[in-house]
């Protein structure tokens, strides 16, 4: 069930994001506009587009969301694989998992190693010119 529900999320999502998607959505409200008179702008009428978007936003906030999640754990993997084949800290794998306040920390230590690296290299240039 869950390869097969993968399978159409990433379907539809790709699907969606096209160009040709957006105008067909595009298409369909000005159809809806142009209809309005046809039907005496009645309520009837507000609630077909009504009910018809938001039923369509909601089913796509799920298909989305499973997109971006298994995009970021993909993302994560790759990372964490580059991190132990390289000179990358170990402690570096899995702090997706922290939280914000742990992850924070780590940024702020990797801008200290950054300003100090960039010191260093400045400091050596200067010496060897």
């Amino acid at each position: 069930m869950e390869k097969w529900f993968n399978k159409g999320a990433t379907a539809v999502a790709t699907a969606t994001g096209k160009p040709i998607s957006f105008l067909a959505c595009v298409s369909v409200v000005v159809i809806w506009a142009i209809s309005g008179p046809f039907f005496g702008f009645s309520e009837t009428w507000q609630l077909i587009i009504n009910t018809s978007t938001t039923i369509i936003t909601f089913l796509m906030v799920f298909l989305i969301q499973n997109t971006q999640n298994r995009d970021g754990a993909a993302i994560q993997a790759k990372l964490d694989e580059l991190i132990l084949s390289g000179v990358g800290l170990n402690e570096f794998v899995g702090i997706e998992r922290l939280t914000e306040k742990e992850v924070e920390e780590f940024r702020t230590k990797c801008e200290a190693a950054a300003k100090k690296a960039d010191q260093l290299k400045r400091s050596t240039s200067k010496a060897s010119a």
